[in-house]
């Protein structure tokens, strides 16, 4: 029996063994759609590459879920910037102290893997903190010492995976000084939020004292989009600027002290919240954020049954961790998301609560 034959036939035995345990399966629904998918692709006229792509794509979320499955339940903070600045510059020494600061508040770095700022994070959380989302390139990039060899290092073979898994798995941006690739990144994230395309999160830009990097950034962005109506003046809320290792923690650990996680089931939005909040904030929210609502008003729930219920399976962090969260729910227009982030905020800012959330690095 040659390898090809081998191949095929453990595959066989092991498609075989999987149909019968589909019906039986926590997610036997969305496993048989994924493989009616590749069935209808086999039967289509694709070509070798167009294979070849499907399947290091496949590859490449394969490793990242086995990867990050273990760490599901910690938030974690990526860290982007030039792989230009060397170790002597104020930046990258920066980056160095952000990272020490946000992991000893709980949460874990993610990275690209790379030099510069990349390895300025991987440096500061070390190895056992932080993750290296590496991509392959014939010529460049080099895996920096301060992840490499380590288990939680990916080597992605497309920037697409690399990117998809950068944004599924984080839950706050640190943004330091960098060049075209920093700003793709810089403005991919806002876009993402600023749409929706993205669950709310935390993304703050860092630059040393008196760099005026970012400063010089947020005028532009105010004198060229928001002068001219490119975009809202309540965009500007999407991310936060600063020039304070202080400050930077500051804005990521506070984003999280009542907020916690937030879902749409069907057209309603739902926001978990660390702890529970009175009747009188309830109303000044609706006060305050009417202008957002499709209709009705924003109401105190626990989880709907839609959360709780076996026909619309969760992941095992909703079952496990959220169930018994507070929530929000309302109809959000879906279109005014520097004002959902403003209500977030206004909810972070509430005194006189018992913030559970002196643990907001827990998912």
């Amino acid at each position: 029996m040659n390898f090809r034959s081998t191949a095929a036939s453990e595959l066989s035995q092991k498609m075989a063994t999987l149909m019968a345990h589909l019906s039986d399966h926590e997610h036997g629904k969305l496993i048989q759609r994924s493989l009616k998918t590749l069935i209808d692709l086999s039967e289509q006229d694709l070509d070798r590459l167009d294979w070849k792509i499907l399947s290091a794509a496949l590859q490449d979320m394969a490793r990242g879920f086995e990867v990050f499955h273990p760490y599901r339940h910690t938030r974690k903070v990526a860290i982007f910037g030039s792989s230009r600045l060397t170790p002597t510059s104020q930046a990258y020494q920066m980056a160095v102290q952000f990272a020490q600061a946000i992991i000893e508040r709980g949460f874990m770095v993610m990275t690209g893997a790379g030099g510069g700022i990349m390895e300025a994070g991987n440096a500061g959380a070390t190895a056992e903190h932080s993750f290296g989302l590496n991509i392959q390139l014939p010529f460049e990039q080099s895996t920096n010492p301060y992840i490499a060899g380590d288990a939680k290092l990916i080597d992605f073979k497309y920037f697409f995976t690399r990117k998809l898994f950068f944004l599924r798995e984080t839950d706050a941006i640190a943004v330091f000084p960098g060049g075209f690739g920093t700003l793709d990144e810089a403005f991919e994230c806002l876009t993402l939020g600023q749409t929706g395309k993205s669950p709310p999160i935390p993304v703050v830009l860092v630059a040393p004292p008196g760099s005026n990097y970012w400063q010089d950034w947020d005028t532009y962005i105010r004198t060229h989009l928001t002068a001219q109506q490119l975009i809202s003046p309540e965009d500007h809320r999407l991310y936060s600027v600063t020039d304070s290792v202080e400050q930077a923690c500051n804005e990521v650990a506070n984003f999280y002290r009542v907020y916690h996680s937030s879902r749409y089931v069907g057209d309603r939005f739902v926001i978990r919240l660390n702890c529970a909040i009175s009747d009188t904030v309830v109303d000044r929210l609706n006060q305050d954020f009417q202008d957002i609502l499709i209709s009705g008003a924003i109401q105190k729930s626990d989880a709907l049954w839609e959360e709780r219920s076996q026909s619309e399976p969760q992941p095992k962090q909703d079952i496990d961790r959220t169930e018994s969260l507070p929530r929000l729910v309302f109809h959000f227009n879906q279109r005014d998301h520097g004002r959902l982030y403003q209500l977030i905020s206004q909810l972070n800012d509430l005194e006189s609560l018992e913030a559970p959330a002196c643990h907001p690095e827990r998912k």
